[in-house]
């Protein structure tokens, strides 16, 4: 192509929005980037209402996968914790009311009223309709369009001193695609899933693996059931060993290898998913 830039590259115009519960980059790519679980903030009444400590819920958030939407030209990053409206979760489900729904842990000091939960669900749609919006024109533009779900997951949830999980159920990177029409979307998988373990990971190889650990959560499984033909969501997990769990400490050559290593799949997943648009 030369200097000619195809049609699922091109990049006309760029819109910056700074949403309630998210910020978000949108130009009229055909990649996207999300990460709906890196917010820390919480707004000042459920701040009230919290008993659970700021370094508990640091932990089961997704603390610097922000910085990895960087490798798309739209991007949509979480300003808000999970523990005031959990994104990736069904609207029934995004406010947790008792600590089953957050991992046994004790999220208020009571159960939050109707107030909160009403003004953390108006935001959390607010949000779907801004995404929504995204996707639509992306379809419309592209005919096809990819989203990089990123998220991490922690592995060392018994503590520092004792063993992490097992590797073999543990992937250092898991796909999950168990939500969308995998036959329909397989060139596309399948090629970032190669690309990125053939990727020269500091030396090494990354474990990457697909639905071992998740399958994907809701938010991907909406955008398959809203864009059927159209979107393809790959749900990225990636386990915490760029950083450490427990404190928060990011090791800065890890995290930037994975900057490195989702870019390196771009070029890959523009031309199986422009094939399939064309097709």
């Amino acid at each position: 192509m030369g200097e000619t830039k195809s049609k699922m590259e091109a990049h006309e115009f760029r819109k910056e929005t700074l949403g309630p519960l998210w910020r978000s980059v949108v130009s009229d790519a055909a990649l996207i980037a999300t990460a709906v679980h890196d917010g820390h903030e919480v707004r000042p009444d459920v701040a009230e209402q919290l008993s659970l400590p700021e370094p508990d819920r640091l932990r089961e958030e997704d603390p610097y996968t922000g910085a990895w939407t960087a490798v798309a030209q739209t991007r949509v990053v979480a300003r808000r914790s999970r523990f005031e409206v959990d994104l990736n979760r069904p609207r029934e489900k995004a406010v947790y009311r008792t600590p089953a729904d957050a991992w046994g842990l004790r999220v208020w000091r009571a159960e939050p009223g109707e107030p909160l939960i009403r003004d953390s669900l108006e935001q959390y749609d607010a949000f779907y309709r801004h995404v929504h919006g995204v996707l639509t024109a992306a379809a419309r533009r592209h005919g096809a369009f990819v989203v990089f779900d990123l998220h991490s997951y922690n592995h060392r949830r018994e503590g520092t001193a004792d063993p992490p999980a097992d590797p073999a159920t543990n992937p250092e990177v898991n796909i999950g695609t168990a939500s969308m029409d995998r036959a329909r979307w397989a060139p596309v998988v399948d090629r970032f899933i190669a690309d990125l373990r053939q990727f020269d990971f500091r030396g090494r190889h990354l474990d990457v693996r697909e639905n071992v650990k998740f399958g994907g959560g809701h938010f991907s499984r909406w955008i398959h059931k809203q864009f059927p033909d159209s979107g393809c969501a790959l749900a990225i997990e990636f386990k915490k060993f760029f950083m450490d769990e427990w404190s928060g400490a990011l090791n800065p050559d890890e995290h930037q290898a994975i900057v490195a290593a989702l870019r390196s799949t771009v070029p890959g997943v523009l031309e199986e998913v422009s094939r399939i648009a064309r097709g």
